[in-house]
């Protein structure tokens, strides 16, 4: 049995009873119910993933996969291929988006090269290389069905290895220039979403390349012919090795029952699929923010979950992680700290020694 049907086997859902503990415990706090709105959403979950009812985030990291797309030759992005290798030597350096707003949110940054078409010379970029990119989804599948599960246990074996290492909150990022062309492809192929509405102009394109791109989504689905039923025979087909390695990513999550979060349009594709390949896996899921790509509203339809976030941006990168990492920590604080009512009638000294028996 390989890595990836193993992890399917083994991921169960979310704690119920937990989950119940936790809206009993957050229901008597000081405070009207409800009050706290999707913080309050957010501390259960947590609990009904964790499996305690009182959570403290310890170590936390943003996972960014990184690999070259085929469709590039098609005109699908202003930014010539060897951006990819380029940003995924910056990350190292800490001197991109994801990497200040984690340095902010005191987060780590996991680099991961998945598929890119160069080879990467830095001890500091984990080594999980399928092949250099992948092929012309307008022309042909971008990957062999072999390869796509490949690149999800790639994901597997990196959430695997962060768990061991102690981390218990994860974010998911990418780097591939036309990966917002193989995402909307992922998308349009799962859901049956047309073309038109869930392409957008990604790095920037004008109104002529935007048409060509819409044109290039669509002939790749009409050549490639993805099963809609089968998320690896989409992700292979028209996909990238950034989605797939991002799909290993949460179901690792799911089967180390660690909480990890969505950042935008491609990991939102990628949480698709690894949702069609376990549907438990939702229960491990926190979507960071909306993307301004116009297709991230269809991806939190199909996977049925609200972003915490809406501030317009469409870096990529896993940008919208360490945002949301503050969130979900502002949230089990919240929970940890505020007193119930019957804890408010006591004297300070009786309240500190109670919340210390529970912390």
């Amino acid at each position: 049995m390989g890595l990836l049907e193993e992890t399917l086997i083994s991921i169960k859902p979310a704690n119920k009873e937990v989950v119940e503990k936790a809206w009993n415990i957050i229901d008597g706090l000081t405070k009207p119910i409800g009050s706290l709105g999707e913080l309050e959403e957010i501390a259960a979950k947590i609990s009904g993933v964790t499996g305690k009812t009182y959570n403290k985030i310890n170590k936390k990291s943003v996972v960014i996969m990184c690999s070259d797309n085929g469709v590039c030759e098609e005109g699908v992005s202003n930014n010539p291929q060897e951006t990819t290798a380029i940003v995924t030597n910056n990350f190292t350096k800490g001197i991109t988006g994801v990497c200040v707003l984690s340095q902010f949110a005191n987060s780590d940054v996991t680099v991961v090269d998945v598929g890119i078409k160069s080879d990467i010379n830095n001890p500091k970029v984990i080594n999980k290389k399928v092949e250099y990119g992948t092929k012309n989804i307008a022309k042909e599948a971008a990957m062999t069905r072999i390869q796509a599960i490949q690149a999800i246990e790639a994901g597997i074996e990196v959430v695997d290895n962060l768990v061991k290492d102690g981390y218990d909150l994860l974010g998911t990022g990418e780097m591939g220039v036309g990966n917002t062309t193989t995402s909307a492809a992922v998308l349009s192929a799962l859901s049956d979403f047309p073309v038109d509405v869930v392409v957008g102009k990604g790095s920037g394109l004008t109104e002529e390349q935007y048409v060509n791109k819409k044109m290039v989504v669509q002939r790749a689905i009409d050549i490639n012919k993805p099963d809609k039923n089968d998320p690896i025979d989409v992700l292979s087909k028209v996909g990238g090795f950034d989605i797939a390695g991002i799909c290993g990513c949460f179901l690792g999550a799911a089967k180390n029952r660690t909480p990890i979060v969505i950042d935008g349009f491609i990991s939102s594709a990628a949480a698709v699929c690894a949702c069609r390949l376990n549907p438990k896996v939702k229960d491990f899921l926190f979507p960071s923010h909306l993307s301004a790509e116009p297709g991230a509203e269809y991806m939190m339809k199909e996977l049925g979950l609200s972003p915490m976030l809406n501030l317009r941006m469409r870096l990529g990168e896993g940008s919208g992680c360490p945002l949301a990492f503050n969130i979900i920590e502002a949230a089990l604080h919240a929970m940890n700290n505020m007193a119930t009512y019957e804890e408010a009638a006591l004297n300070r000294s009786a309240y500190v020694d109670i919340r210390e028996k529970k912390n």
